[in-house]
């Protein structure tokens, strides 16, 4: 089905009008051998809350972006190389259902479909684009992944001292590391995570002490 597609202008055209809808606010999409596999609305788990997103699926990357006007404009594009994605299903949680993770080297998030269905071919597509591009490549799938953040709404206090309740003036942060919501003194160190960043990320203490052990070992 894809190999058919690659040079055909029906092709050609899909991913045009995608670039349209993106404006100068978007990455040019059209490379040879680059197929629009398939699109959808999935509700992504953001920092603050879940929201609505625009997901595009080509045969080498994933495309996503915020909901301007339905099927018509979108803008803060963002791009994933499928290489470096790895999928997990979620199991259903109170309101949350159909939903999985979608993980890479500097980020990863949280997506949820309508139905089990939708669930079930999206992630069904995006891993057959994953093996393709894999086999075509003689890569090996990339083994660490950045922490999924653990949203704003499910701490109100500290999750490493179980004490700092969160207010406007004691704000949240995140470990970029295990992803928890931790107070500022709770997560004053800082250390290199190499697939995320060259520069050093805030980290808990707890997560801190164990990097630092571990280059000590290493």
């Amino acid at each position: 089905m894809v190999d058919k597609l690659v040079n055909s202008e029906a092709n050609a055209r899909r991913i045009q009008m995608v670039e349209n809808c993106f404006g100068t606010s978007g990455q040019p999409l059209f490379l040879p051998g680059r197929v629009l596999v398939g699109e959808g609305v999935l509700t992504k788990m953001c920092r603050k809350r879940p929201k609505a997103r625009q997901f595009f699926l080509f045969n080498d990357i994933l495309v996503y972006g915020n909901i301007v006007i339905g099927k018509k404009k979108y803008n803060k594009q963002h791009l994933i190389p499928l290489e470096e994605v790895q999928l997990q299903a979620l199991e259903d949680n109170g309101q949350y259902r159909n939903g999985w993770l979608i993980r890479t080297a500097t980020k990863s998030f949280a997506v949820y479909a309508a139905t089990q269905t939708e669930k079930q071919e999206w992630m069904a597509h995006i891993n057959k684009c994953i093996e393709d591009l894999l086999r075509k490549s003689g890569k090996k799938p990339v083994e660490t992944h950045a922490a999924v953040w653990v949203p704003d709404s499910e701490a109100t206090i500290c999750m490493h001292c179980k004490k700092t309740h969160f207010t406007m003036i004691n704000r949240r942060h995140h470990c970029r590391n295990c992803g928890a919501v931790v107070c500022g003194p709770c997560s004053s160190k800082k250390f290199i995570l190499p697939g995320q960043s060259n520069k050093p990320l805030r980290v808990c203490l707890d997560c801190y002490d164990n990097l630092t052990s571990m280059k000590r070992d290493g």
